[in-house]
């Protein structure tokens, strides 16, 4: 896989202070990044320069080999954006407005297509200003993925989305990865990025904490069990004796990972007619990110 976002010493300044103080990562064609970090990290202000809206005060950025602000045109006609900031003119519904952006678009995907992947049919004929807070996220998800872009910027892509949406918007953002586009997303859900992420960086204050795959971010203090088929949540949790998580075929049982809670664990599948694929370890990504903030806060304090 070659190189679609590549940052290396990147530095912004907002007079005497640093918003971002050498970050340096790269992300994949195919790949998800998720940037992690409290307010104030640098998270926005990282996607805001992928896009060209900022301008560094040292270092490298390029989207696609290109300069964002140098190159900003070529740049956005071949980047999708959802950022945090911004919105529709409240006369436009969902159909109209993705039916809008699309004809900027030489190949564009269809208007159809979209409003059915993101779970927008009920209310695609619906004004802006009567959307839900959810129904507006996904509608400005649309017009990030309508021109089919290779790389794909999300800020905060599930706020205000309620769990059902959540499930779609997730499986928007795989469904884009499996086509071969680059996803860098934000967020405060550590949830979502444990289930989306290939890769993971923490930032914090403008410095980069921590970075690696999900399960090299934590330690083994939790289960995690991938399956052949679909089971009651609730009957599995009772024969372990454990908080559980189901998203499809994985589950997540948060137990320390004995050989007692392994054999437990396959003979509750075995009873439900399951076989295990894959089994593997790690720490709740949440544990450990406190962990990491609050060790970092207390060595500059």
């Amino acid at each position: 896989m070659s190189r679609a976002v590549v940052v290396e010493n990147l530095e912004v300044h907002y007079g005497e202070h640093e918003a971002l103080a050498g970050v340096s990562l790269s992300v994949d064609y195919g790949s998800i990044r998720a940037l992690l970090g409290p307010n104030g990290a640098g998270k926005t202000t990282l996607v805001e320069t992928l896009l060209g809206f900022r301008t560094p005060t040292g270092g490298v950025v390029r989207v696609h080999g290109l300069d964002p602000r140098r190159d900003h045109a070529a740049v956005v006609s071949r980047t999708g954006a959802l950022l945090q900031r911004g919105g529709v003119w409240f006369p436009m519904t969902p159909a109209q407005v993705i039916a809008l952006t699309a004809a900027y678009y030489p190949e564009p995907r269809r208007v159809d297509e979209l409003i059915e992947a993101l779970a927008l049919g009920a209310c695609q004929r619906t004004p802006w200003r009567r959307l839900s807070g959810g129904e507006q996220q996904r509608t400005v998800l649309a017009l990030a993925l309508v021109g089919r872009p290779k790389v794909l910027v999300l800020d905060e892509p599930t706020t205000a989305v309620d769990p059902e949406g959540r499930r779609v918007v997730r499986e928007m953002i795989r469904a884009e990865r499996e086509r071969g586009c680059a996803v860098i997303l934000t967020t405060h859900e550590l949830r979502e990025a444990e289930l989306l992420a290939d890769e993971i960086t923490i930032l914090h204050r403008g410095r980069v904490l921590a970075e690696g795959d999900p399960s090299h971010l934590g330690t083994s203090e939790v289960l995690v069990l991938e399956v052949d088929g679909v089971i009651d949540a609730a009957v599995l949790a009772r024969a372990l004796g454990a908080e559980i998580e189901v998203e499809g075929p994985v589950i997540t049982v948060r137990v320390s990972p004995t050989p007692d809670a392994i054999a437990r664990a396959s003979a509750a599948l075995a009873t439900a007619g399951l076989s295990l694929r894959a089994l593997r370890t790690r720490a709740s990504l949440e544990e450990r990110y406190l962990d990491l903030i609050a060790d970092e806060r207390r060595g500059q304090s």
